[in-house]
């Protein structure tokens, strides 16, 4: 016995470094952003459920009302915003015309003013020369021009009038695409506020975001359930994880990325292969300042492991002893 005992214990001091952990999944709060009463539970603990699946379903009368209050308010700001571009629309098209009626106006002036001066020289060339003139023609010549000269002045009247017309219609249409902008503005608030139902309104069931088992359900069918409150408790074991810990002797024996063993006391002979993912960088359990060369060797670093666990034999809280290969004594 006593050279059993011997030979137990340096078969343990030369082993590879390692230490005894306990496995842990990747637990996943679920919660809510309204307060709302609970209408539905389609799961059961212990149940394992894919991603989307839905978990827990809310009572959501107000969040819906406010949803179709938010559409209409968004379906009304469109049509306003439709009808303000239509107007602007329209008086830009009225603004053109204006500012084509006024030059076709300001030609039609300039020409019968041109003509008024044409006739206006004639009759002064013809006064001139009255005596060889016949006084029917002398007439008619200066009643031209006295014709050319009216609707010379009423054409520029009205190529006046044209380009107050065209100042007025201008400020119409500037008027009209600030509210149109505005339209413009009143509907991204309306899709915002839509969205931000939508939002609450998706709130009314809660379902799975990844792969798990459903851990824990906290409340009940008919409980009103408070803002932010954990509706369910998720658990990933898909991918799992044990903490061990290393004397200070044997830390430079683990390094993040370096593969690791675990055996649990469930499958003793199944081991299951990991992947050192951190190394604490501070100590653990740490005596008095004042330290002997025992105190040091007392000093451990937590080492956490990362371990696929497909099958899904590995679970939270099963005891299991990790070594790192390669680090034998």
């Amino acid at each position: 016995l006593i050279g059993f005992q011997i030979w137990r214990q340096d078969a343990a001091a030369h082993a590879a470094a390692g230490g005894s952990g306990v496995i842990e999944g990747t637990d996943v709060l679920l919660a809510a952003r309204i307060s709302a009463r609970v209408l539905d539970l389609p799961v059961h603990e212990g149940q394992d459920v894919k991603a989307g699946d839905p978990l827990v379903t809310l009572d959501c009368a107000d969040p819906q009302a406010a949803l179709a209050e938010a559409q209409a308010r968004f379906a009304a700001a469109e049509a306003q915003a439709q009808a303000a571009h239509a107007q602007a629309d329209a008086t830009s098209r009225a603004s053109t015309a204006n500012r084509s009626a006024a030059t076709a106006s300001r030609a039609q002036a300039d020409a019968l003013a041109t003509q008024r001066d044409a006739a206006r020289r004639l009759a002064a060339r013809m006064d001139a020369q009255k005596d060889d003139v016949a006084p029917s023609n002398l007439d008619q010549v200066h009643a031209s021009a006295d014709t050319l000269a009216h609707q010379a002045a009423a054409a520029s009247a009205s190529a006046s009038a044209t380009s107050i017309q065209i100042t007025v219609a201008s400020g119409q249409a500037g008027a009209a695409h600030a509210t149109a902008d505005a339209a413009d503005r009143s509907v991204e608030a309306a899709a915002a506020s839509l969205r931000r139902a939508e939002l609450l309104a998706a709130e009314c069931v809660i379902r799975a975001p990844r792969d798990g088992r459903v851990e824990s359900l906290p409340w009940e069918l008919g409980e009103l359930v408070p803002l932010g409150a954990t509706l369910v408790k998720l658990v990933d074991l898909s991918n799992v994880k044990a903490t061990f810990y290393l004397p200070n002797a044997d830390l430079a024996a683990a390094s993040p990325g370096q593969p690791a063993t675990l055996v649990a006391d469930a499958w003793p002979d199944t081991p299951f292969t990991g992947t050192v993912a951190t190394v604490s960088s501070e100590a653990e359990f740490t005596p008095r300042n004042i330290q002997t060369r025992s105190d040091r060797d007392r000093l451990v670093y937590a080492v956490e492991v990362h371990v696929p666990n497909p099958d899904g034999k590995l679970r939270p809280g099963m005891p299991v002893q990790v070594s790192l290969p390669g680090t034998e004594k």
